[in-house]
């Protein structure tokens, strides 16, 4: 049984929660380096850009879901490896030659791919594409859903491209142009289908999927991109349909209130690409922070809850949390409750909460530029965990679930050790992505830096009705 004491300690059962921690004030502006890391994050840094960099096909672009299981094509890891590119040069592990040819042979593809409202064959429709691809064909994969939010971390990464290469060499300016262009043929109105909101997906043959980008979420990139389109831009009423449900989702009081996502992703993915630092719309300024600042007191939330931990399950601590989409054990009870295969997991009491017991490296390593004296120790822990049984080659493998520590289960996928639980065989791109994207965010405000520049990104948020900070001063 979940004890609500235990819930609200945390400061996530509504606006009468008392917080279990105090944030400390952090400034929301880009100003001078922060801190330095521990040599540790390099290591980390390399690692995850070597997952991109090894697994992403050379000929077409395409990066697998995950490895070592086999795996499909995810357009969302390919956005993620066009963002990784960049960084691999300016860290200097590849040369520039090298990234720029990567990133063509990507756009190349997209540009190129076959499109239509067939149930086969093809790789997208209306300009947008499908959640998964073949890693071959590139055409859809089996049944999946014509993706707004996938295509959208696509188009982050394409547009980020487009402003990192900014040479005159020939293959940089086809860059430049394609990437554009795929950005820009996307018909957001038509994900519409007559109304404000924005469909999360569609199917050929059944149409729509019924669910909308509404409330808070990782949808807030979606609705940006469309505001500031070009070619094919929705109307004034896209921004007050994403915020109109916004009274359900906050949460705490003082200086924990935020607007709540159980899920950590869902905080972190927009702000790969927007440095939402010391800019605000409607909604923020009446609260009196911004989304950055959001997103810090989620993160500071998320391990709150970890910390009272009101299920009881093995494992959580003050350095050990995160809650977040990843895989899990699978389908079964333990006496604490049941536990799943691949879910988005959150603090209970919280918009799409989930608390099996299952914790997800990315959580916290990928809040870092928002509350790294709480993320660089959490790192640091789970590092160390179990001596090394989350850190592999490619860097932290996408889940674990202390709990799990029967061996005599048969999982899915894992394995399990006695002492430690259970620990997740693959690496995911779309957790492998932000770890990656937002070190480097943090040790200099690499990707934030060129997308302050981004005309569709600044006419978006302008839309939006964003106003101050780099909005108002030139990047």
């Amino acid at each position: 049984m979940i004890d609500r004491r235990s819930l609200l300690a945390a400061g996530i059962q509504g606006a009468a929660a008392t917080p279990l921690l105090a944030l400390p004030a952090m400034a929301h502006r880009p100003g001078p380096a922060p801190a330095p890391l521990p040599p540790l994050f390099a290591d980390i840094e390399r690692r995850t850009f070597d997952w991109f960099w090894q697994h992403g096909r050379a000929d077409n672009g395409l990066v697998p879901d995950r490895w070592p299981s086999p795996s499909f094509c995810s357009i969302a890891a390919v956005g993620f490896a066009l963002t990784a590119y960049p960084i691999g040069v300016e860290r200097g592990w590849i040369r520039r030659a090298a990234a720029r040819q990567r990133t063509l042979a990507t756009l190349r593809f997209f540009d190129g791919a076959t499109m239509g409202d067939a149930t086969t064959g093809t790789s997208g429709h209306h300009g947008f594409f499908y959640h998964f691809l073949d890693m071959e064909t590139g055409h859809r994969f089996r049944d999946s859903e014509l993706s707004s939010i996938d295509s959208g971390l696509l188009f982050m990464g394409m547009l980020f491209a487009a402003g990192w290469y900014d040479s005159a060499h020939p293959v940089e300016a086809e860059i430049r142009r394609l990437a554009t262009a795929i950005v820009e043929r996307a018909d957001w109105p038509w994900f519409q289908r007559g109304r404000q909101s924005i469909s999360m997906g569609w199917h050929p043959g059944r149409g729509f999927l019924d669910r909308d980008w509404v409330g808070y979420n990782e949808g807030l990139l979606v609705v940006l991109l469309a505001l500031g389109s070009r070619t094919y831009p929705v109307g004034d009423g896209a921004w007050p349909a994403w915020i109109a449900r916004y009274a359900d989702f906050w949460r705490g009081t003082g200086d924990t209130r935020h607007l709540a996502f159980a899920p950590l992703f869902g905080h972190q993915y927009s702000h790969v690409w927007i440095d939402f630092r010391g800019i605000r719309d409607a909604p923020m300024r009446a609260a009196g922070f911004d989304y950055f600042e959001n997103s810090r007191r989620a993160t500071f939330a998320n391990r709150a809850y970890c910390i009272a931990n009101p299920m009881r399950w093995h494992g959580y601590s003050r350095n050990i949390w995160g809650l977040s989409a990843c895989d899990g054990p699978g389908e079964f009870k333990l006496s604490q409750g049941p536990v799943h295969g691949y879910s988005a997991r959150g603090p209970l009491g919280q918009p799409d909460g989930l608390d099996d017991g299952t914790l997800a490296p990315t959580a916290a390593i990928s809040s870092l530029p928002f509350a790294p004296e709480i993320c660089v120790p959490a790192t640091v822990a789970l590092r160390r965990y179990g001596g090394g049984l989350l850190y592999r080659r490619f860097g932290f493998v996408d889940a674990f679930n202390p709990s799990v520590r029967d061996g005599s289960l048969r999982l899915p996928t894992g394995t399990v050790d006695p002492r430690f639980g259970w620990i997740a065989k693959d690496h995911l791109g779309i957790d492998q992505g932000p770890i990656l994207a937002m070190i480097a965010n943090y040790r200099g405000d690499a990707i934030w830096r060129v997308m302050r520049r981004s005309s569709i990104l600044r006419r978006g948020l302008q839309r939006a009705g964003f106003t101050g900070g780099w909005l108002e001063h030139g990047g």
